[in-house]
């Protein structure tokens, strides 16, 4: 179809205006094709925006009706776009990255973020922000943030993240990503496990304890030290294992155990006492730590703050641990 020709043909953004009328009802319609076009699927988009999925159909249907193509070829298993669909594709990215722009101006001219910003993280990650990010939403009260909380890394696309504050190195060359700190893990008992079965004096004493296990990566009884010699490496032993370190925290913290655990999720209660670090002679692997986000273009000024907040959050962190603050051991 030739009006679908040329990324920005006139005669296509006076045809869509005419045909949509609302500019919204217009970028509506288009995000949900792009999503559509993005996860494969209708109802995941439907479920990523709270509505029915015979809505997100319905979007689409117009838009192949407005523009008498198909968008879509569609079997029982899969969603693939046709020739029109993809030509689509870019004016609706185009268009929609247009509009994104606009709004980001608009908002850097009332100097106050506004707006919606989804945040990937681990589940340690989001824990402790979410104590602490009341602070920025109450300095920017037009302000919202989402965690969302893994502990396994996800497709940002798909996951519709402005941001994700991720450690480790990052495999995916398309994604920016800011180093802000590194972090490791530690090991931590509560004080009523400690009374009851003592403290080990070095890893290979481990062997002797109740270890909680958070089975998140391969070998996750296997725990990794430095030492004054070198490495050293201890096979673990406990009834209890989670892929959630959340569980494992509120285990050891009940006193069933001992745990090796991210040291940004211990960092209150290290301070409260309620849990006390061991073994500070044989440290993990501290690993970076990045914010990592899809573009550097049109940077919207809500997800800058949320981006300045974090850095802010992970610099305070690693200065503690660096400087091995009195209230972390």
């Amino acid at each position: 179809m030739d009006l679908l020709s040329g990324k920005n043909n006139p005669a296509f953004l006076e045809f869509i205006f005419a045909q949509f009328g609302e500019m919204m009802d217009l970028i509506a319609a288009l995000r949900a094709f792009v999503r559509v076009t993005e996860t494969g699927s209708f109802s995941a988009v439907a479920r990523e925006v709270h509505v029915s999925q015979s809505a997100v159909t319905r979007l689409v249907a117009q838009l192949e009706q407005h523009f008498d193509v198909r968008l879509f070829h569609r079997t029982t298993r899969r969603l693939s776009l046709t020739d029109d669909g993809q030509a689509l594709l870019a004016h609706a990215r185009h268009l929609i990255e247009s509009a994104d722009e606009m709004e980001a101006v608009l908002g850097r001219q009332s100097g106050a973020p506004r707006g919606l910003v989804r945040l990937g993280t681990s589940v340690a990650g989001g824990l402790f922000l979410a104590t602490r990010l009341p602070v920025l939403l109450n300095r920017y009260p037009g302000l919202s943030v989402e965690l969302v909380m893994r502990d396994q890394h996800t497709d940002m696309i798909e996951e519709r993240l402005d941001l994700a504050f991720r450690s480790g190195e990052i495999a995916d060359a398309s994604l920016v990503a800011r180093r802000v700190g590194n972090l490791g893990r530690a090991v931590v008992a509560a004080p009523i496990y400690l009374e009851r079965y003592g403290a080990p004096s070095t890893p290979t004493d481990l062997a002797d304890h109740v270890c909680l296990i958070h089975d998140a990566a391969a070998d996750p009884d296997i725990w990794r030290f430095g030492g004054p010699d070198g490495p050293i490496t201890v096979r673990v032993h406990g009834a209890f294992l989670a892929n959630d370190s959340e569980a494992v925290r509120r285990a050891c913290r009940a006193g069933h155990g001992i745990a090796l655990l991210p040291e940004i999720q211990l960092i209150d209660d290290l301070r409260a006492g309620r849990m006390y670090r061991l073994l500070d002679d044989y440290p993990s692997q501290r690993v970076p730590v990045h914010i990592v986000y899809p573009s550097r273009r049109n940077l919207a000024p809500r997800t800058r703050v949320v981006m300045d907040f974090l850095v802010e959050q992970t610099r305070e962190i690693t200065m503690m641990l660096e400087q091995g603050a009195e209230v972390l051991t």
